[in-house]
């Protein structure tokens, strides 16, 4: 079955770091776009970034491009998201996803930015 295992996620300062990674299995990983995902506490769902399944594009968030990188590593079925310049408005539950005939998401890491 699809499993999804998000990790990476901790406290940070404004103008920090944080690297997510999200392990997948179960599905032809290196034949799927990966997306990441974003909810903070009272508000909707945001699609931070996506990555085609060879990794040669990538989409951002108006809020997030400059400062945050996704890439993947299909040899280690894995997706990562680098995130720099953290900004307070950053933090949040940050989940990655696939859409295999229908969407799975990963349990979600959460990131807090916070002085």
């Amino acid at each position: 079955q699809v499993r999804l295992v998000d990790s990476g996620g901790g406290l940070v300062q404004p103008g920090g770091s944080l690297r997510l990674s999200c392990v997948a299995s179960g599905f032809s990983f290196s034949t799927r776009s990966m997306s990441w995902y974003r909810q903070a506490p009272g508000k909707e769902r945001e699609l931070v970034a996506s990555i085609s399944s060879a990794g040669g594009t990538t989409n951002y968030a108006d809020s997030v491009a400059g400062r945050f990188t996704i890439s993947r590593d299909n040899a280690k079925n894995t997706v990562y998201l680098q995130m720099d310049s953290l900004k307070r408005e950053d933090t949040a539950v940050y989940r990655c996803s696939v859409v295999q005939v229908r969407r799975y998401w990963g349990q979600g890491t959460q990131v807090t930015v916070s002085s």
